[in-house]
């Protein structure tokens, strides 16, 4: 068997199928272009002959772009066996591969064409008469082979043997209705090899039962020659073959090569999503959000002393990073590669507060992202009192269209316990004038709040923490406090509740300008 396997994608044709998926014109030169030029497969597949006007201008305007960049050959449109309208309709808009889809098992023949078989490869070996003086290539899909194998095999081999001596570069077995076992497909695989091993067979599968990438596997095992496959795994229904998960087995588990370049896979992919509309899984394998991201503290851990978490599969080689989750389930070796990687070195007992305050805050929600990180680190070292006096017991904030919000708010201080509520003009306002009053009443001076600044990680996250840095001056002291919450309102009242502490243990910085992470 060939050490290098051919890499036929049909995102722009499969993929295409897919239940509310349609490229805009530009859209398909773009992922044409990606797809020959940055990814480097053998070939693509566009679009089917014949379907409307607007895909007619897209295979033009895709061939156009084909053609000055010397990559015509390796674009192919889908065509029927309907004499030269097909033929035709690819020639004139500048193609010149047909990939020619003709009938792979006997059901389909007798009850979709009603033909007999002798019919059939009449009307085909015409058509590819047709093609070769048309100057056309021509491939061959034996559409619904895998039920044709399974119950008609007699049938496929008359097929074949009607087509091996045809001017067809390449016979392309698709599992059209994604039926197959791995054990089926390798045993169907290695019967077309062994009849006809003079001939180029491509294998084609969908992933009804999520065998697609075994079967590939199994196919190419065989000795079929080339694997078809589409971006993030589009096609109709559950799709079709991953290109990234395909190329990834194929280099690593068959040791065998493909053109295709890994380093542009999850940029492209991407792309695609963008275009598509449709989420790449968060666990899809390579591409996925989430799969190059250890979230158990151990695995932190066992990658930190000697790399014990890694395989061979590795992030770099798709243009990706590896990452290390920040949650409850999250230790120090976690959080240490997140600092080494953000470049922020703390000591032993600034780590153990941190990792404590990332489980904590980890209860709230399912992650913590790397970019809170800083606003963490820096909540814990620049705004930690030790001895609190002074202890919210319990707040509620209201707010009502059309109504002034409302604040009632609960303190204890130094033990005794106060309760105010107040109307404001905003929730952090009412609660502010609440306290106020509380303070009030003791006779005790309230800070002047001078800034109130909100800064938000990147990442547009509707749940991120959000921090709150609120500058006061008191006797004429100016300093910060930094509250940290997924509420901005609830961040602003521990900001407040930092200064209250400071000011009544009279430990008040003097004004610095700290950088904000």
């Amino acid at each position: 068997m060939s050490t290098l396997i051919e890499i036929m994608d049909t995102t722009l044709r499969d993929g295409e199928q897919t239940s509310g998926v349609s490229f805009a014109s530009p859209e398909k030169v773009s992922i044409a272009r990606l797809l020959l030029e940055e990814l480097c497969v053998d070939r693509i597949e566009i679009a089917s002959a014949r379907v409307s006007d607007g895909e007619y201008e897209s295979v033009k305007k895709v061939v156009q772009w084909a053609t000055g960049r010397g990559h015509l050959d390796r674009v192919e449109v889908l065509g029927f066996v309907d004499g030269t309208l097909s033929l035709e309709w690819i020639k004139n808009a500048g193609c010149r591969v047909v990939n020619l889809l003709c009938k792979g098992s006997e059901k389909h023949c007798k009850y979709q064409l009603r033909k007999t078989e002798e019919e059939h490869l009449k009307d085909i070996k015409e058509v590819i008469g047709h093609a070769q003086r048309m100057g056309i290539k021509v491939n061959v899909y034996l559409e619904d082979w895998s039920n044709g194998m399974r119950d008609s095999q007699d049938y496929v081999f008359q097929m074949m043997d009607g087509l091996k001596n045809e001017a067809v570069l390449r016979f392309m077995l698709p599992d059209t209705l994604g039926i197959l076992s791995p054990d089926e497909t390798a045993e169907f695989c290695r019967k077309m090899i062994s009849r006809y091993p003079g001939l180029h067979f491509d294998f084609h599968a969908h992933n009804d039962y999520d065998f697609a990438v075994a079967n590939v596997f199994e196919a190419l095992k065989a000795g079929v020659k080339g694997a078809h496959v589409t971006v993030n795994g589009l096609g109709e229904r559950a799709g079709n073959a991953p290109l990234t998960s395909v190329v990834a087995v194929i280099h690593d588990h068959l040791k065998l090569k493909t053109n295709v370049n890994e380093q542009n896979v999850y940029h492209i992919s991407k792309i695609v999503e963008s275009y598509s509309g449709v989420r790449i899984p968060n666990n899809r394998p390579v591409i996925g959000d989430n799969v190059f991201t250890q979230v158990a503290g151990i695995h932190a851990d066992g990658d930190k002393k000697k790399n014990l978490y890694a395989s061979q599969l590795s992030p770099e080689r798709f243009g990706r990073e590896r990452e290390y989750a920040l949650g409850k389930t999250s230790g120090k070796a976690n959080i240490f590669k997140n600092l080494e990687a953000l470049g922020i070195d703390v000591d032993e007992e600034t780590m153990k507060k941190v990792t404590a305050r990332v489980i904590e805050l980890g209860d709230k929600k399912q992650s913590v992202s790397i970019d809170e990180l800083p606003y963490l680190v820096s909540d814990i070292l620049k705004n930690g009192v030790e001895n609190q006096e002074i202890r919210m017991l319990n707040y509620s904030l209201t707010l009502t269209d059309g109504l002034r919000p409302t604040a009632t708010v609960k303190l204890s201080i130094k033990g005794e316990e106060y309760q105010q509520t107040a109307v404001g003009d905003g929730q952090y306002h009412a609660f502010s004038k609440a306290m106020y009053k509380i303070y009030q009443s003791l006779g005790k001076p309230v800070p002047e709040l001078l800034d109130y600044v909100v800064v938000i990680p990147p990442g547009g996250k509707t749940n991120a923490y959000v921090q709150t840095i609120i500058t006061w001056r008191s006797e004429g002291k100016v300093f910060k406090t930094r509250g940290l919450d997924i509420d901005q309102t609830a961040a602003a009242i521990k900001a407040t509740m930092k200064m209250l502490n400071m000011v009544e243990s009279g430990n008040i910085p003097t004004f610095k300008n700290i950088q904000l992470p």
